[in-house]
């Protein structure tokens, strides 16, 4: 399957969940804090190289993979590549937001699996003590039937559109630089895609 293909798939499961979202925001009232950025500064995210080919994609057309993949090779942080710290006051901000990954889109807005097979919300602390009642009452409504995105579920699609990228589970910089190399070593040797076709 050519990247092109690839990349149309996740972004149609990217478009699915960002639906999804949109009800379950509407229903539950929950919403991140704005500028807030902190759940993308731990250095312990994972995620596929495959949640993360529309980014690579989107730089390769736009002459910018060869650079960031070098600059990526040269940074020693663990926090997000794509991740840029705005300013003291404004904690930071996705530098790259329509291209984020999966894990990006399901945190905060997703359910997990709990050892007893219950679903669970999977939010940060500042939503869940600042939106206490929202999160509460949403809780309450899943074991009602309100129906939350699910981790589990989304990773399964998306290793549907490429078992090997979507099943390698990464550090997230490592994710980063290994879709920027997918894309960067599909078009080695091909021709780039025409620009009014993508």
């Amino acid at each position: 399957m050519s990247v092109e293909r690839k990349v149309q798939l996740v972004e149609n499961l990217f478009n699915q969940l960002e639906q999804e979202n949109i009800q379950l925001k509407k229903t539950s009232g929950i919403g991140c804090v704005a500028g807030c950025g902190k759940c993308c500064t731990y250095s312990n995210i994972e995620a596929s190289p495959l949640e993360f080919l529309p980014w690579a994609f989107h730089l390769l057309l736009n002459g910018e993979a060869e650079k960031t993949l070098t600059l990526l090779n040269k940074t020693e942080s663990a926090t997000c590549f794509i991740y840029k710290p705005l300013s003291e006051i404004n904690q930071g901000s996705c530098s790259n937001y329509k291209y984020r990954g999966l894990i990006c889109r399901l945190f905060g807005f997703a359910a997990n699996t709990d050892k007893y097979g219950n679903l669970r919300l999977a939010t940060c602390k500042i939503i869940k003590e600042g939106q206490t009642d929202k999160y509460n009452s949403t809780a309450e409504a899943m074991k009602k039937g309100l129906y939350v995105p699910v981790f589990t579920e989304y990773y399964m699609q998306l290793n549907q559109i490429d078992f090997k990228l979507g099943n390698i589970i990464l550090p997230v910089n490592k994710a980063l630089k290994m879709a920027l190399e997918e894309v960067l070593q599909y078009y080695a040797y091909r021709p780039l895609p025409d620009l009014e076709k993508v």
